[in-house]
């Protein structure tokens, strides 16, 4: 008699071992927590190599480890052969004379073909002032300063404030060079190595990028007059407030001046224009 063998149960169609689940086992989440990474986060931009270091170092180890092993053993090591990329872009010659003799084609199509030029992406109007602005070590209030551009370049002013717009707010003082409250860019400027100290010295408050804003005036069409697009050259004068704070400032200056050891020679130093002689190199001079 041949004993018949037990006829396992038949499982459910779509059942597979991947799809078993492991009895008392926690469903996964598809929400992940907190300070968890993705992958797929940093796939694209090169950066998922350097998450954990630590994982990396570990599997240098191991690879380092099997190919001292393979040594002792007396095995071949057989290096990894890297298969090289083919360019995207290949230079192909074209027969006829007016035809450039070569053209560049590209291997694989492109996906898409815009219509129109994207337009170029530009700065908004105010963004340089509202970033964060760093300063040069020798641009410290109470510095002079030699002014490269402008109206008055040539002339040595005194360094009052960093402003938060990135500009350097000076003074002359007025009374000796004609250098009034104005602002300059850092870049047309020389520091030099003479210095005030401006502790005693107190800026009023409305003193800030605002007050040099100047406010432009829309022109009405009078009688008699054709059309508004004529110009009309108009000097600019300060305001009364602008004259008043101008005053207040280089007096405090001028007394700190006054009460420095080298008064005269310090005078007649913001009040001379700097210049170059004969045989005189910016590059080798120390300011």
């Amino acid at each position: 008699m041949v004993e018949k063998k037990p006829v396992k149960e038949a499982k459910p169609a779509g059942a597979s071992k991947a799809g078993t689940a492991k009895e008392g086992a926690a469903p996964k989440s598809k929400s992940l927590a907190h300070g968890k990474v993705l992958f797929q986060a940093f796939k694209w931009r090169g950066k998922w190599r350097f998450i954990n270091k630590a994982d990396a170092e570990k599997a240098r180890k191991k690879r380092l480890a099997t190919l001292a092993k393979l040594k002792s053993e007396g095995k071949k090591i057989v290096p990894k052969v890297i298969k090289k990329k083919r360019p995207p872009i290949v230079e192909k010659p074209i027969k006829g004379e007016k035809n450039g003799e070569t053209r560049q084609i590209h291997l694989k199509r492109k996906s898409h073909y815009p219509s129109e030029k994207r337009p170029k992406s530009h700065f908004p109007r105010g963004y340089y002032r509202l970033q964060k602005h760093s300063f040069r070590s020798s641009l410290t209030p109470g510095a002079i300063l030699i002014l490269l551009a402008g109206v008055n370049k040539g002339k040595r002013v005194v360094l009052l404030k960093n402003l938060e717009s990135g500009l350097l707010l000076v003074t002359g003082p007025f009374l000796l060079n004609g250098v009034p409250l104005r602002r300059v860019q850092p870049c047309h400027v020389i520091a030099t190595k003479t210095k005030l100290d401006l502790t005693s010295v107190k800026l009023p408050e409305k003193v800030k990028d605002k007050l040099f804003k100047r406010v432009v005036e829309k022109r009405k069409v009078k009688k008699g007059e054709k059309t508004v697009f004529i110009p009309k050259k108009k000097s600019y004068q300060p305001n009364t407030e602008r004259k008043e704070l101008q005053k207040i400032v280089d007096k405090q200056v001028l007394d700190v001046i006054k009460k420095h050891p080298d008064k005269k020679p310090l005078l007649a130093y913001l009040s001379a224009m700097f210049g170059l002689k004969n045989n005189q190199y910016p590059h080798r001079l120390q300011f």
